[in-house]
């Protein structure tokens, strides 16, 4: 994508050179000369990058970051500087930084930086208008007791700068819950940044989250800014977080109690500000008892406790939820919504919905591109219930309080046992491919089964 990009920097060869190669780029390139014109200009035009020289005539850039952030104005930030100072860095990065290049700079880094900036932006736009054509700002849909008692806790949590720790099962939406608190909170405007901690491998954690520096490991060809530093003076949301190693739970920590985090590789400790806002679908009170959490990371991170229901605790919701995304999805295809006929909406609230609201609205996704008809019926929604997708004449998932589900299988007496047990196995790997969102090391966790099995199965069931 073409970004719009401005350079300030009192150095008329540097301006040009670095000006030419951006334009080759593609991008649209507006330049000046200190600081001052940066103020100037800022609120008067919308710039999606900005390079800013440390040294400059008049204020420098460290000052213009900061007459910045007093007027409310962001804009990333890469910092450029001669005088390559570790404490310079961890200023800028204080004041919102996006990152630090060192002069002379290296036209491929800076092309690398800007392409790497420009598909990160590109990301989050195409998320946002899927968010808006699925469902605007992420909207709680449901008005039973529970689901009011749930918005008034995120009402009540959002305002404070405390931590909150939000549970529930797979599905049930604890990162619209998340996104919630952190939309009413005085923190809205800055960045929210989210961290899956079971998607990470667990030799890449650390450098995901604390960010490393050049040569601190092999392949480290360059410094990279950690998760918890992007989300400065916003939120970090940390998913699943139940899922970490006990090695990095210990860092994390330390991190957490000062504050303050160290690069890999680094030996200078960076400040940041930020809140913490983690989830899990593990109770982690049992995790503690087993020795797979540290109870002081549990009680750093659990100052507000959220729990976010099942779907089939609010089956009053159903209904609401259904017609909801049948509205949302008709607009996604450019179609004409579709309606539920009173028996459609029985089998839908007799059903268990062990994927809870994200299985809900992949079954409503179904129907809707699949059937014709503009009334949906009862058996539609049985054929496209995964209990009905198999020979097995009944199937109902019970789920503990791990939110992991344990699964009972009821089979047709005319198939031979090698029969049920495949079709059984099909419908469990289908299920749980979808809980954990196509994520094959998770799913194999769950499983307790090796990845190279597991890929096995999924290939031969065709579950994709």
């Amino acid at each position: 994508m073409s970004l719009h990009i401005l350079i300030v920097d009192d150095d008329a060869s540097i301006g040009a050179a670095l000006s030419g190669l951006l334009r080759d780029l593609g991008h649209q390139v507006t330049a000046c000369a200190s600081g001052e014109q940066a103020l100037e200009l800022l609120p008067r035009e919308t710039f999606d990058l900005m390079f800013l020289d440390v040294r400059l005539p008049g204020i420098d850039g460290l000052a213009t970051l900061q007459r910045l952030q007093e007027t409310g104005l962001s804009i990333p930030t890469i910092m450029i500087s001669g005088h390559a100072e570790i404490d310079t860095a961890v200023k800028a990065v204080r004041l919102g930084a996006y990152n630090f290049l060192e002069k002379p700079l290296q036209p491929e880094r800076v092309v690398l930086e800007v392409k790497n900036f420009a598909e990160r932006k590109q990301l989050e736009q195409e998320r946002n208008q899927l968010r808006q054509r699925l469902g605007g700002d992420g909207e709680m849909v449901g008005q039973s007791a529970t689901m009011q008692q749930l918005r008034d806790a995120i009402r009540k949590a959002a305002p404070s700068e405390a931590r909150v720790l939000i549970t529930g099962e797979n599905g049930t939406g604890k990162e619209l819950v998340a996104e919630a608190i952190h939309r009413q909170s005085k923190r809205s405007q800055a960045p929210f940044v989210r961290v899956n901690c079971a998607a990470i491998p667990r030799e890449l954690i650390e450098s995901e989250l604390f960010g490393h520096e050049r040569g601190a490991f092999t392949g480290a060809t360059r410094r990279k800014i950690g998760l918890i530093e992007q989300a400065h003076t916003g939120t970090i949301f940390l998913d699943e977080i139940g899922d970490m190693s006990l090695d990095t739970q210990a860092k994390l920590l330390r991190v957490l109690q000062e504050n303050e985090l160290l690069r890999v590789g680094g030996t200078q400790p960076i400040r940041f500000d930020v809140r913490v806002i983690a989830a899990t679908n593990k109770n982690l009170e049992k995790e503690i008892q087993a020795g797979n959490f540290r109870d002081d990371l549990f009680f750093r991170i659990a100052v507000i406790p959220i729990h976010v229901p099942p779907l089939r605790e609010r089956r009053e919701d159903i209904l609401a939820l259904a017609t909801y995304f049948l509205n949302q999805l008709a607009q996604a295809y450019g179609r004409r919504p579709k309606r539920l006929s009173p028996e459609a909406v029985a089998v839908l609230e007799n059903y268990q919905w062990p994927g809870n609201v994200r299985e809900l609205r992949n079954i409503i996704e179904r129907l809707m591109i699949m059937g014709e008809a503009e009334t949906i019926s009862a058996e539609q929604v049985r054929q496209a219930l995964p209990i009905f997708e198999t020979p097995i004449a009944a199937a109902a998932a019970s789920t503990q309080s791990n939110g992991e589900a344990r699964y009972h299988l009821e089979a047709d007496e005319a198939l031979s046992l090698r029969d049920r047990v495949e079709n059984f196995e099909r419908q469990l790997l289908s299920r749980v491919f979808q809980d954990v969102r196509g994520n094959v090391s998770e799913m194999a966790r769950r499983l307790r089964t090796d990845r190279a099995n597991l890929h096995r199965k999924l290939q031969r069931y065709n579950i994709k």
